[in-house]
C-alpha cells in the first residue's frame, strides 16, 4: 500500500469523523437501507453504528399484491435486514396489498414462515405486531396455503405471546375455529396474556354470529390487562362485557364497528354495559356504522348505559326514501349529549331537510369537540354553526362540511362559503380546523 492510502490521521479527519453518536445515530436513522449498507463502509465508527440498536426498533414490510421488479427488491432487502438485525424489531408491520393470484399468496405465506421463524429464535424483545387487511376468506387463499399460514402466526405467537403488548389483526377474515385459535397462542401454556391493544376489527368473516360461539368467551376470558379493545358488534355479548369487567381497571377505550351485513340483531342488557361502565370508570365507546342507519336498529345498539364518546354514521352514497334521519337525532343522539365528543355523518339525505335538529344536537353535546358531515345542507347551516360558535353555545375545534347539492355548478354556494369565511375567517383561524366544501350530488 501506498502513502495516500494509508489511514488519514484524526487531524486531518473532517468533521464527519468526531460527530458524536447521539448524532450520527439520527443522521443514520433517516437513512433508507441502501444507503445504510452504503455508508457503513466509509469507516469502523459507522459500521459499528450500522448495529445499534435504535436504527431497528421498528419495521414496515410492505407485499405488493402484483408481481414487480421493484417492489421485490424492497421486500428482499427488508426481509434480509429483519433478518441481520431481528434481535432489535421491538415494532413489527406487514402489510400485503390486494393479492390477485395463488402464486402470490404462497410466496408471502412461505416468506412469512421463514421471517416469523427466524424472530422466533432470535428475538425476545417484540412488543407490537401488526397485520392488517389479509382478507384470508378470498379465493386467492386457497386451503393448504391459508392453513399454513395460520400455523406458521400460531406458532409464533406462542413463543412471541409472552413479549407482545400490542396486536393488530385488522381484516383477517378468519373463521371462529381459525380466529379463536390464533388468539389463544398468545396464552399458551398459561391462562392469560399480557395484551393491553388487541384489534380484531374485521377480523371473523362477515356474516358470523360470532356473540353466540361458546369457543370466542372463553378466548377473550384469557385477556386480562387489555387498555384498548376494536372489534365488531357481531362480536358482543352479555358474556363478552362481563369477561371485559376483568379488565376494569386498565380498560379505556372500546372501539366498536357495525356492518350491514354483520349480524346485529342479538338482546344486550342495559345492565351489562351498566356494570362495565361502573367498574371501568375511564371506558369511553366509540361506535363507527356502515349503513345501519334506521332508527329502530340503532335503538337496540346504542343503550343508554353506554358511555359513549364517538358515533359514526355512514350510509355512503344509498338512499332510501322510507329512511328518516330526523328520530335519531332528535330522540335516540341527545341521549348520549353529555359523553358526546365527536360525531361523524355521511347520508343521503336529498327527501328530507335536517339543518334545524343537526344545529340543535351540535348545541345540546357541550363537550362536543369534533363534528363531521357529508349530506344534504342548506349552505347558510355552516354560519349558523360558526354564529353558534361565536356566541359560545358550542366549543368545536373541528368542522368539516360536504354540501351536496344537485346541480353540477356550484358556484353559487361556493360564493357563498367564500362570504362566509370572510365574515368568520378570526375565528376560524384561532379556533377551528376548518373544512367546508359544496359537491354535485348527480
Amino acid at each position: 500500500m501506498d502513502e495516500k492510502s494509508e489511514l488519514i490521521q484524526p487531524q486531518d479527519q473532517s468533521c464527519w469523523a468526531t460527530l458524536p453518536d447521539v448524532c450520527l445515530c439520527r443522521v443514520f436513522w433517516w437513512l433508507g437501507d441502501r444507503d445504510r449498507s452504503r455508508a457503513a463502509l466509509v469507516c469502523r465508527k459507522w459500521n459499528q453504528m450500522m448495529y445499534s440498536a435504535d436504527l431497528w426498533r421498528y419495521r414496515t414490510i410492505t407485499f405488493s399484491g402484483r408481481p414487480s421488479r421493484v417492489h421485490a427488491s424492497e421486500v428482499e432487502s427488508a426481509l434480509w435486514y429483519v433478518k441481520k438485525f431481528g434481535r432489535y424489531l421491538e415494532r413489527l408491520e406487514v402489510k400485503f396489498l390486494n393479492p390477485y393470484n395463488a402464486v402470490l399468496t404462497k410466496k408471502f405465506q412461505v416468506t412469512m414462515r421463514g421471517l416469523l421463524s427466524c424472530l422466533s429464535k432470535s428475538n425476545n424483545r417484540l412488543k407490537s405486531l401488526s397485520i392488517q387487511h389479509l382478507e384470508l376468506d378470498r379465493l386467492v387463499w386457497r386451503n393448504s396455503i391459508r392453513s399454513s399460514f395460520i400455523r406458521s402466526l400460531s406458532f409464533f405467537l406462542k413463543k412471541m405471546g409472552k413479549h407482545l403488548d400490542y396486536l393488530n389483526l385488522k381484516g383477517a377474515r378468519l373463521t371462529v375455529e381459525q380466529g379463536c385459535h390464533i388468539l389463544d397462542s398468545l396464552s399458551h401454556l398459561r391462562n392469560e396474556n399480557v395484551i393491553s391493544e388487541l384489534n380484531i376489527e374485521d377480523y371473523f368473516s362477515h356474516h358470523l354470529a360470532v356473540y353466540s360461539s361458546p369457543q370466542f368467551k372463553k378466548t377473550m376470558s384469557t385477556f386480562h390487562n387489555l387498555v384498548s379493545l376494536n372489534l365488531n358488534y357481531n362480536c358482543i355479548s352479555d358474556e363478552l362485557l362481563e369477561n371485559l369487567c376483568e379488565n376494569a381497571s386498565t380498560l379505556w377505550t372500546i372501539n366498536i364497528k357495525c356492518h350491514i351485513h354483520d349480524p346485529h340483531g342479538q338482546v344486550i342488557w342495559g345492565m351489562s354495559w351498566a356494570k362495565l361502565a361502573r367498574q371501568a370508570t375511564n371506558l369511553k365507546v366509540n361506535f363507527y356504522f356502515e349503513r345501519i342507519m334506521k332508527y329502530e336498529r340503532l335503538a337496540r345498539i346504542l343503550l343508554q348505559e353506554i358511555p359513549v364518546r364517538s358515533i359514526s354514521l355512514r350510509s355512503c352514497y344509498f338512499s332510501d326514501p322510507d329512511w328518516s334521519m330526523r328520530p335519531t337525532l332528535t330522540d335516540l343522539l341527545p341521549t348520549f349529549r353529555h359523553t358526546l365528543q365527536k360525531l361523524t355523518f355521511e347520508f343521503n339525505n336529498n327527501h328530507e331537510s335536517l339543518d334545524e335538529e343537526l344545529l340543535l344536537l351540535i348545541i345540546s353535546c357541550r363537550k362536543l369537540f369534533y363534528f363531521k358531515i357529508w349530506a344534504f345542507l342548506d349552505v347558510r347551516f355552516v354560519e349558523r354553526i360558526l354564529k353558534s360558535q361565536k356566541e359560545r353555545q358550542c366549543a368545536l375545534r373541528t368542522l368539516k362540511v360536504r354540501i351536496y347539492t344537485n346541480r353540477y355548478e356550484t358556484n353559487e354556494e361556493d360564493r357563498t362559503l367564500r362570504e362566509i369565511y370572510r365574515k368568520y375567517r378570526k375565528l376560524i383561524d384561532s379556533e377551528l380546523s376548518y373544512f367546508v366544501i359544496a359537491y354535485p350530488m348527480m
